[in-house]
């Protein structure tokens, strides 16, 4: 599930390209999607590809399932997440939870919701905060773990990161550099299947108090969406 960008390069047209082929014609994952996400899944988590630049060391966080309906590529953890491996085990977790209208027990559960992000594991302070995720991350993960998601329904897109790869080259030039919150206002004209988001994180809060129409009208869109890719 490549393109013309190259086998090691997951690129936003591939994504969408896939989601619209599942999409239109509905899939169920085999055995064989199993095994083999496993096996990329089990992979992924031994990763020590970044380990000279990561503070902590790795400690790579993701849960997916073959059969999982929704994605949600995130950025990368924050110290809690990185101590309990539990990924979203935290403030923005909460809030991304009340988006979607999803609990605990559904957002976790990897044969329904696979969480894989941008960069798997905590990379580390910098003076505004924590560091982007590690730029190795996604181009050597993504290429081996979305293709075996044969059911995906959604993908949700939170945060710069994961709309910078994703969203901002499906919109075209024009949205190259612009503002965040024109790139979220633009999730009509993606693909169907791909919705960005703000990040969660308590740092936006002035974001969504400066936007009141996300909550207003995507937030409910977006649990509509969630709702119709769970069947339910």
């Amino acid at each position: 599930m490549t393109d013309s960008a190259g086998p090691d390069v997951f690129t936003a047209a591939a994504l969408a390209r896939h989601l619209g082929r599942v999409i239109a014609a509905p899939t169920t994952a085999d055995a064989g999607a199993h095994a083999a996400l496993e096996a990329a899944v089990a992979a992924a988590r031994g990763c020590t590809l970044c380990a000279p630049h990561l503070p902590r060391g790795p400690r790579p966080v993701l849960r997916a399932g073959a059969s999982a309906r929704i994605l949600i590529v995130g950025q990368a953890p924050g110290t809690k997440v990185h101590e309990t491996g539990l990924p979203w085990n935290d403030a923005s977790g909460d809030r991304l939870r009340d988006w979607t209208g999803l609990d605990r027990e559904v957002f976790y559960d990897p044969a329904r919701i696979a969480i894989i992000p941008m960069g798997f594991c905590y990379p580390g302070r910098g003076t505004g905060g924590d560091l982007p995720p590690r730029p190795e991350c996604a181009p050597a993960w993504h290429p081996r773990l979305l293709p075996h998601l044969p059911e995906l329904r959604l993908v949700i897109l939170a945060g710069a990161y994961a709309i910078g790869a994703y969203a901002r080259p499906l919109l075209g030039p024009a949205f190259a550099r612009a503002p965040l919150s024109d790139v979220v206002a633009a999730w009509e004209t993606l693909p169907p299947g791909i919705m960005p988001l703000p990040h969660p994180s308590p740092r936006n809060r002035r974001w969504l108090r400066d936007r009141p129409w996300f909550e207003d009208r995507v937030v409910p869109v977006l649990k509509q969406r969630v709702d119709h890719a769970l069947g339910r």
